[in-house]
């Protein structure tokens, strides 16, 4: 299947394990002239700047990219960029020379980029205080000239290389290391990579087709945000994005790691554990998890339950862990229960919108520590996922416990915040309901098969006051509060689109089901995987490469392709060669 190109506008050029790629965005929603060589590594920060020259101007030529190769200019002047592994980029031009300067001009004690001709290795090296890299130009052929090498203060420090044909390598790197002696030609490069992410696509992807043309796209924003195991991040992660959304939220890491389990099972795995892996000694997972820092002082909804028991059905032969998920989800369910309730209350409470994923949705509006009926939904969903995993552990004693708790959370649920024709929330300190038009307050539809009739029939009904021809409203569009562009004040978002069109199925509400999912994946069609869409419009906002949405795409798209008639057909005769005999 042909690979497509892509806007570097909305996506980085980057490559899996590498903590930086090539992009325009050099700062949140600030995009530069020219490409830049940016890191992520303790921040974003655009390291080195990739200017194209003839002449010894600035050459403006069209830029295109592919998972594969990112390429400036066409025909006779070309220059064409790489990735010979996570932290090498390979460049090779002709007809045109390259400019790689340090992106910042001044250079003080604690900021900036010192550059040096290395007179060991014979190769030009930049090093950043941002970042606490080296970034190392090694020229392979062509003229090479250096400008303000060894400078302090405010002065361009810039490699420019020129020549009929010419090639560097530019590593990012730690300290020392040998001289670089590239181990292929370049034209192998680029056809390694092109293997890579087609196996990877394959893999991830396989039903991938005319009826899903966003999928290969979808496969690379995900397989291009794989970063190293670095830092605080202590095992292969997929960042949230490779732009200015580059860490991973603690529930974030469920939709990708949803996404990836049937053919990235290991990878998938990984993306829970990042989280778990700085789990607290009273069960609170933090908020994020980056490089550099580990934040803490907001936590993210219990979503872990619901996602967890995707998992099992997704993995090849399940959690591969499970008594260590098992004592995992226990100790954030606990967390919950703990710390998070007001004594006597039933209801565990946010303390911020940020809690809840739904940083400034409108029921945080007046007060912040709010008792939601996503979250109680959230926890019985994981109690009884406790439930299932303990009886399988052959806790038969822990199994009832959970499920009498998780029966006790729903019956709660349902006669202290259902009043009787919609959800409310209230206030954790003094128990006043109060309730509006957001989306978040149906969120207990994720029970699905739990509903009562009665309710889930409400539920679908608010629900349908939502659907825009772009998906679910996170704030009704004709409400006071809506905003076009205002975060979870209107926007359509992966996130609740997934949840959300999985409780409806469960709970048979098939056809709102189907034309949830069908909008979603016409949005990411038309406007790529934005963080959040405009609910009218379907303009792409904030980061334009965030994975949970290209994960949110993959997830809808593989099940819809399971529902057509071919899909079913293959997923019989997968069943029956399985459960027949040898």
């Amino acid at each position: 299947m042909p690979t497509g190109e892509f806007s570097l506008r909305e996506i980085p050029f980057s490559h899996p394990g590498s903590w930086f790629g090539v992009s325009p965005v050099v700062a949140e929603a600030t995009y530069a002239d020219d490409l830049h060589l940016v890191s992520h590594r303790h921040g974003l920060h655009a390291v080195l700047a990739l200017v194209p020259e003839s002449g010894g101007e600035r050459a403006d030529v069209p830029v295109a990219a592919t998972p594969a190769a990112l390429t400036w200019g066409t025909g006779d002047r070309r220059i064409t960029a790489a990735f010979a592994g996570p932290d090498t980029l390979r460049i090779a031009g002709r007809g045109l020379a390259l400019r790689i300067r340090a992106a910042e001009v001044t250079l003080t004690p604690f900021t900036g980029t010192y550059f040096f001709a290395d007179p060991v290795t014979g190769a030009a090296v930049f090093t950043s205080y941002e970042t606490g890299q080296r970034y190392r130009v090694t020229v392979l052929s062509g003229q090479v000239r250096y400008i303000g090498a060894e400078a302090l203060g405010t002065a361009e420090r810039a490699v420019v290389v020129s020549g009929d044909a010419w090639e560097v390598a530019i590593e990012e790197l730690p300290g020392a290391r040998e001289p670089y002696a590239p181990a292929s030609a370049f034209d192998d490069v680029v056809a390694a990579a092109r293997t890579e992410f087609t196996a990877f696509a394959d893999a991830v992807a396989p039903w991938r087709g005319e009826r899903t043309p966003a999928a290969e796209l979808a496969c690379y924003v995900l397989w291009s945000a794989i970063v190293a195991s670095a830092g605080f991040v202590g095992r292969p992660a997929v960042l949230m994005s490779k732009h200015w959304m580059d860490k991973v939220w603690s529930w974030d890491h469920c939709f990708t790691a949803l996404a990836l389990a049937a053919g990235q099972p290991e990878l998938a795995w990984h993306q829970i554990q990042v989280v778990f892996d700085h789990q607290d000694d009273r069960g609170a997972l933090p908020d994020s998890v980056t490089h550099a820092e580990v934040l803490r002082n907001f936590v993210k909804p219990p979503i872990h339950g619901w996602a967890l028991s995707r998992l099992r059905d997704r993995l090849p032969g399940g959690l591969p862990d499970p008594g260590r998920a098992y004592r995992q989800l226990a100790a954030w369910t606990t967390f919950w229960l703990e710390h998070r309730r007001v004594p006597g209350a039933p209801f565990a409470h946010y303390e911020h919108g940020n809690d809840s994923g739904w940083d400034n949705a409108t029921p945080f509006a007046h007060r912040r520590l709010v008792q939601t009926p996503d979250l109680a939904a959230f926890l019985v969903l994981q109690l009884k996922e406790l439930a299932a995993m303990a009886a399988a552990q052959g806790g038969s004693v822990a199994a009832a416990k959970w499920a009498a708790e998780a029966d006790r959370m729903l019956a709660a649920l349902l006669d202290g915040l259902w009043d009787g024709t919609k959800f409310v929330s209230r206030v954790a300190a003094t128990g006043e309901a109060q309730s509006g038009a957001s989306l978040l307050e149906l969120m207990p539809i994720v029970l699905g098969e739990h509903l009562p009739p009665a309710v889930r029939d409400r539920l679908v009904t608010g629900l349908e006051a939502h659907l825009t021809a772009i998906g679910l409203a996170t704030e009704r569009p004709e409400s006071p509060h809506y905003e076009p562009d205002g975060y979870w004040r209107g926007p359509v978002w992966a996130p609740a689109t997934v949840l959300i069109e999985d409780g409806l199925r469960r709970a048979g509400a098939t056809d709102l089901a189907d034309r949830v999912s069908a909008r979603f994946r016409a949005v990411c069609e038309k406007s790529g995987f934005a963080e959040n869409f405009d609910a009218l419009s379907g303009d792409g906002l904030r980061d334009r490469a965030y994975t949970w949405t290209a994960a949110a795409y993959l997830l809808l798209s593989a099940e819809a392709e399971r529902r057509t008639p071919e899909g079913r057909r293959l997923t019989a005769y997968s069943t029956e060669s399985t459960t027949a005999p040898h």
